[in-house]
């Protein structure tokens, strides 16, 4: 198992510049997870990781080595491509030996070599098919195993689920998961998908704008978002986001959100500089709310749109004029046009106007 970690890492093409001194120690037999939106950095950041392209500032380091100036080739590592990469006129067997020949590797020990992969991938009855032969999910188990055959210390995945079906793309992310944990090499991953995002990382790296905007646990990034970014890019459905102004009477914290309504801070202490009259973003996930009685309501509003999904609906209304999602026991009965009485049990507040949050470091 190898750490890698990034020191200054900075990527400018021409005078474009798409990564911005990017510091990252990923843990020796760590999952780490590079998530944001298209065109955030994360694909260019991972191919200067693999030595696909070269870094404009700052250093590589595998361990204790530094990489910056290596090949590809000379790095150990292995990398999965979304497009699969499979050579067309060569069965499976012979994609997963590929790399082993070009090694130099003995016949007995490629053999033996191919056939482990196939049985920890289940493609044991599929090595004498070619690529055309094999559905999406299949052909992304080859390119697996032509990167497990080589044993690297460093796994590379860029989008790998992207061209797969949905129930495809949630089998072969537990396969992924546990071959990670079952040959404990150091992973890095690539999506845009917050799901696959954090089910599959130990170690979470949130990018927009060619920045790491935050970095930490899964959970607990989405129970502490740093930004307003970070709050509305995890969780689904998103994070409702209220404009609303701190109101402070006779001990009680308030947020006025329009309509004559606002929504108690129960905690204020563990938020920074909530004197009276501050502009504030306030966040509420759909999950952090309860139906009560109208005179128990943090908000009162009514239903404009349902979603149903089976066990969960989403309720879509309207608070203080700005959208809101409130995510409900799909038997609750609630239909369009009913009167929706809320009450918030978990909310964040952001600065109004830089987005950052407001919770205090003391709290945690």
């Amino acid at each position: 198992m190898v750490q890698v970690v990034l020191d200054g890492v900075t990527k400018s093409f021409g005078q474009t510049r798409v990564l911005h001194r990017i510091d990252a120690k990923i843990e020796a037999g760590n999952f780490a997870v590079l998530v944001g939106p298209s065109g955030c950095g994360k694909s260019t950041l991972l191919r200067l990781i693999a030595g696909l392209e070269e870094v404009t500032a700052g250093t590589i380091n595998f361990g204790d080595r530094d990489v910056t100036q290596l090949a590809p080739r000379d790095r150990d590592l292995a990398m999965v491509f979304q497009s699969y990469a499979l050579y067309p006129h060569m069965t499976v067997r012979k994609n997963i030996a590929f790399g082993l020949e070009l090694r130099k590797m003995d016949a007995s020990q490629i053999e033996a070599r191919v056939d482990e992969c196939a049985s920890m991938l289940g493609l044991e009855k599929l090595l004498d098919r070619y690529p055309r032969q094999l559905s999406g999910g299949q052909r992304q188990r080859v390119a697996m195993g032509r990167a497990i055959a080589k044993r690297s210390k460093i796994f590379l995945f860029d989008e790998p689920l992207s061209n797969l079906d949905p129930a495809l793309r949630n089998q072969v992310r537990v396969d992924i998961r546990r071959l990670h944990d079952q040959l404990g090499a150091t992973s890095v991953y690539v999506t845009h998908d917050q799901v696959e995002a954090m089910t599959l990382a130990d170690q979470l790296f949130v990018l927009e704008g060619g920045i790491v905007q935050q970095t930490g646990k899964p959970l607990d990034i989405y129970r502490r978002p740093a930004n307003r970014f970070v709050a509305s890019f995890l969780g689904s459905p998103a994070m409702n986001f209220l404009d609303g102004e701190v109101t402070c009477s006779e001990g009680a914290v308030r947020v006025a959100v329009g309509d004559g309504m606002s929504i108690a801070v129960h905690d204020p202490v563990a938020f920074d500089g909530l004197e009276d009259g501050r502009q504030v973003t306030l966040g509420v996930r759909p999950h952090d709310v309860e139906p009560v009685g109208a005179d128990e309501a943090d908000v009162s509003t009514r239903a404009s749109f349902i979603e149903t999904l089976g066990p969960d609906m989403n309720v879509h209304a309207s608070v203080g004029g700005q959208p809101f999602i409130a995510c409900l026991d799909g038997e609750s009965g609630v239909t369009a046009q009913d009167a929706l009485h809320l009450r918030v049990t978990g909310l964040h507040l952001f600065d109004r106007d830089g987005g950052e949050s407001l919770l205090s470091a003391q709290d945690g």
